[in-house]
């Protein structure tokens, strides 16, 4: 289905007076060139100044049968017969004709000429190239400046070559800067510098690349972009990817052409009616067209792999009457389309595209990144040609010249930005149907081509008197401004022969003229379907402006006070099409509804001025819409910067007391909701306690507010309906009665709420479990839970405790051995720093003791015997000897990798017993046996006998023989009060019966 319009694209057009029959138009580089029919010279006109003056003439070699101009390389290429021969050429530096220097050289392909003539660049050159077949096609690449050249089952493909002075070759896309005489033109890539400037130019040459052999299909046309070779027969359209690659591939052979001949031969009395068929991707080699590679010989060592990327072919349905000339093709086209976004190359496009048509249909493809039929266009009548730009589809028909809408700029969006279709972003479909636009009437139409917003079109008026030409042009209504370029009557041009240059209106322009069209649309039925793909061509066709858009500071449409460049009003034009656009799907139905949160998002608009949007009319029976509840759901479950005022909350929890009750406590949670009323919301939630019942969440949110309004015993007695652990599972419902921000929005900071800040002082061991419980669920990270204790002010007790508990629950290898040695340092600073101004004792108990962890954490590992001999007399405070039997415990346990925790340990002195049991425990665990017994003869001898009994045992029992009793009986010799070690020997000849067992 096709869209009509009443748009008008078109905003002036003008006649360029020839001097001789017209034949031939093509344009390029700012320039018109015209060739009159049947003839040998070309005229230039230039397209950039009003009028269209005529900047030069050339003669060619022979009567041009057609002509294209490259982009890359400013050259033109030409097939031309003479003498009942064809031939190819190109014509390079042809801009100097302008400067009337009648000099020209002319040279076979591959022989550059030596001498100052050459490289001083003071003449127009003709380069010939040979081809062994007749050729029938040709294409330009825009992207490489290559050419590939159409023959009876050949196409050839010759690499753009640009050599300077030093005989060095420059990068293929390089471009020089020249000008027009008297004008501003400036085109890439030319040729024309004075020779003052001589040593900078570059002399272009093409180098034969490789050939390809499709012995079973006759090219018609062909198209070149970057790798991509399409070729188009009778009936069929075939695109091939040809890489460069340095690995050797194993190429066919060509096949017999004598062979093919005879098969066509052998068929000759039958009739054969291909099938509709269509392949894409890996499929298309399905196809029944062989493709082989010959090696040219002239490949500086590189190889070719080819692929096939798409086949398409039609058959003519006569049973309904079809004949074959209605299913011709024309009009193949290979488009390249580049983004910001480059992935690979700047100079490689983004999007490649392919387009070709039949009379009555035009079919759209995307190659790059998977082969997509993106639209089909059905022509109201036969159409003649068509041409695919960024913005719009041209095509003629016999007496008029309409546009179409495209979908390039909706897959380079995709392609551009990875969040297109989320949340975030949205774009419209690449599946969109397209829409036509107004037509212009015109006479006779042979002939268009395309150049930035100037369509030129061939024309040929059927001999008709001037009175009828006269009726039929007030009949059609063309009452466009003529600008004519001589006061001449157009008969001059050759009877009843036209070119004519029409220009289309900028983008924005022709957006604007969307926009004012839709409004008919709202005025009458805001849900209109017509109104959305409206406003979603619109917003392509800035999408695609802005796509081509100059950063340079130009005053943009606004008029001259306005000083804002053309990309800004772009972007500001397109944030009010989004606007439009989430209105649209706001009120729109429950299919399409989610498509108002990402365009609403995109147009910048806060929530309160899209509140005052979606308001229901006065008197209106209808309601908030769908989108708009939808849109406001996410934007309150999602975190956000913006805070409502008071009025905008209580507007938002009527919004969802009426439509969705259920949801006021996850609305009531939101960080932009700080501001509203809390009395009345409380009457609220209170109304839907009654009719819903008591939930948990719900409790905790009227508790929220009891606390807002100052009502501590209201608070508490909501608080304590319910039991610890029910209250948990309330905070993991809803995390956000906790903290602001984290939860949607992981990049960003979270912070306490009211609620926390309370439970940190009246509950802290709910608030401990919550956390956890939250942390465990995936609710909030580790380091946003050490934030929120930090901002509390308890990073030096209850984030400990939350540590402790995270231990006991946590089954994560990593975040537990990020937490014992977090514990470790905190045990330690507290043994080492209980005077610090910066590691104060906590002030309060903490919530477990080392025997709770001990009983109910299997990572604290009960205290050795011969630690309680270690233990020291007196202690300056429980919170001391609590810290200390914690690390003796952690260090008892089987978890914590000791070695870590060395290096921490050298803070603590050994001089006190404290000290030198945590010492010895490491010295222990690292298996320093020798020199733990040593130490521990020297310090507490009584604890030697605990100690061995203990660490002594299995592969460590002989050192009770070759350590121990030794080291004994020498000290008990040289101690002068050797009592204490004489009851070592004692308890070790008193066990000895066993240990010899």
């Amino acid at each position: 289905m096709v869209h009509v319009y009443n748009c008008h694209p078109f905003s002036s057009q003008q006649i360029v007076q020839v001097e001789k029959e017209p034949g031939l138009v093509c344009c390029g580089g700012g320039a018109l060139f015209v060739v009159a029919t049947g003839g040998c010279k070309v005229e230039v006109y230039n397209l950039e100044v009003e009028g269209c003056p005529l900047i030069c003439r050339f003669s060619t070699m022979g009567a041009v049968r057609s002509i294209q101009h490259s982009k890359i390389g400013d050259y033109l290429v030409t097939i031309e017969e003479k003498n009942n021969a064809t031939y190819l050429r190109a014509y390079t530096n042809w801009r100097y004709q302008a400067e009337e220097k009648a000099r020209v050289g002319v040279r076979l392909l591959g022989h550059l000429l030596g001498g100052a003539s050459v490289w001083g660049g003071v003449q127009m050159e003709i380069i010939e190239i040979p081809l062994s077949e007749r050729p029938i096609a040709m294409s330009c690449c825009p992207v490489r400046g290559d050419l590939l050249v159409g023959s009876e089952n050949t196409l050839v493909l010759f690499t753009l070559r640009q050599h300077n002075q030093q005989n060095l070759e420059n990068q293929e896309n390089q471009s020089l800067q020249s000008s027009w005489p008297n004008t501003r033109q400036r085109c890439g890539q030319s040729q024309a510098q004075s020779s003052s400037s001589s040593q900078n130019l570059s002399v272009l040459d093409f180098e034969r690349s490789v050939i390809l052999h499709l012995p079973k299909i006759a090219p018609k046309q062909v198209a070149l972009c970057d790798t991509y070779v399409a070729v188009q027969g009778e009936l069929e359209v075939l695109i091939l990817k040809l890489d460069e690659t340095s690995e050797p591939q194993t190429l066919e052979e060509p096949l017999d052409t004598n062979k093919s001949a005879e098969y066509l031969e052998d068929q000759a009395d039958f009739l054969v009616v291909p099938r509709h068929q269509e392949l894409l991707g890996d499929r298309a080699k399905d196809c029944d067209i062989p493709v082989s590679i010959e090696k040219t010989g002239l490949e500086e060592g590189g190889q070719y792999a080819l692929s096939y990327v798409l086949f398409r072919r039609f058959s003519p349905e006569f049973f309904q009457g079809c004949s074959v000339d209605e299913m011709q093709l024309h009009s193949l086209q290979l488009y390249p389309l580049f983004t910001g976004n480059q992935s690979v190359s700047p100079d490689e496009p983004s999007c490649v595209f392919c387009f070709f048509s039949l009379p009555t249909m035009g079919y759209l493809y995307s190659l790059k990144g998977g082969v997509e039929l993106l639209s089909a266009y059905q022509y109201p009548e036969k159409v003649l040609e068509a041409a695919l730009t960024d913005h719009l589809l041209h095509v003629i028909t016999k007496s008029a010249l309409q546009c179409f809408t495209v979908r390039c700029a909706a897959l380079a969006a995709r392609i551009e930005d990875p969040y297109i279709d989320t949340t975030m972003k949205a774009c419209p479909p690449c599946s969109l149907e397209v829409c036509a636009l107004r037509m212009q009437l015109f006479i006779g139409l042979r002939s268009m081509c395309v150049y930035g917003r100037h369509v030129i079109l061939l024309s040929a008026a059927d001999a008709e008197t001037s009175e009828e030409t006269e009726r039929s042009t007030q009949r059609r209504g063309l009452s466009r401004r003529w600008t004519m370029s001589s006061t001449k009557e157009s008969s001059a041009a050759g009877h009843g022969w036209n070119v004519y240059v029409v220009d289309t209106v900028p983008p924005f322009t022709l957006y604007q003229e969307m926009v004012e069209y839709s409004q008919r649309y709202a005025e009458t039925n805001p849900q209109a379907q017509s109104l959305r793909h409206l406003l979603s061509e619109a917003h392509l066709l800035l999408r695609a402006a802005l796509l081509h858009a100059s950063d340079e500071q130009q005053t943009g449409p606004g008029g001259p006070a306005d000083h804002r460049t053309d990309r800004q009003v772009l972007e500001e034009a397109l944030r009010e099409n989004c606007a439009q656009l989430g209105d649209s799907f706001s009120r729109g139905s429950q299919k399409e509804c989610h498509l108002a949160l990402p365009y609403y998002r995109m147009s910048g608009l806060s929530l309160t001025e899209v509140m005052s949007r979606n308001r229901p009319f006065p008197g209106s029976p209808s309601s908030y819409g769908p989108g708009f509840l939808f849109y406001l759901k996410h934007f309150l479950l999602e975190d956000s910067e913006q805070t409502l005022s008071q009025e905008a909350a209580d507007e938002v929890i009527d919004i969802f007391s009426q439509s969705e009750h259920l949801m006021l406590v996850s609305v009531c949670a939101s960080s932009c909701m700080i501001n509203v009323s809390p009395a009345r919301t409380l009457q609220i939630l209170q109304n839907l306690e009654n009719s819903v019942g008591v939930s948990v969440s719900l409790t905790i949110t009227m508790a929220t507010m009891m606390l807002r309004l100052g009502d501590l015993q209201q608070y508490t007695q909501l608080m304590e309906r319910h039991a610890e652990m029910l209250l948990v599972y309330g905070f993991i419902e809803e995390p956000r009665l906790l903290l602001y921000g984290g939860c949607a929005n992981q990049h960003g900071r979270v912070y306490p709420t009211a609620l926390t800040r309370q439970m940190a002082n009246s509950q802290p061991g709910l608030l401990v479990a919550a956390m956890v419980a939250l942390h465990e669920n995936s609710k909030v990270k580790l380091e946003d839970a050490d934030h929120i204790f930090k901002e509390l002010g308890c990073e030096s007790s209850l984030q400990v405790d939350f540590w402790e508990a995270m231990l006991m629950a946590s089954s994560n290898d990593a975040v537990i051995q990020e937490l014992l040695f977090r514990l470790a340092s905190v045990y330690i600073d507290r043994l080492t720093n209980t005077k610090s101004e910066k590691h104060t004792t906590p002030k309060r108990k903490s919530l477990k003791s080392a025997d709770d962890l001990i009983n109910s954490c299997s990572h604290y590992g009960g205290l050795y015997p011969w630690l309680v001999l270690l233990s020291p007399t007196h202690i300056t405070s429980s919170q001391h000897l609590e810290a200390l039997h914690k690390l003796q415990s952690l260090l008892c346990g089987p978890s914590l990798s000791v070695g870590s925790v060395v290096p921490l340990l050298e803070r603590l002195s050994d001089e006190t017993l404290w000290g030198f049991s945590l010492h010895l425990l490491c010295a222990t665990r690292t298996g320093q046996y020798d020199r733990s017994i040593e130490k521990l003869l020297d310090r507490c001898p009584q604890a030697i006998i605990p100690y061995a009994n203990h660490q002594l045992q299995e592969k460590n029992m002989a050192l009770w023989w070759q350590k121990l009793l030794p080291e004994l009986c020498d000290r008990t010799r040289a101690a002068a009060d050797n009592s204490i070690l004489l009851a070592a020997l004692k308890a070790i000849h008193g066990e000895s019966s066993i240990l010899r067992l």
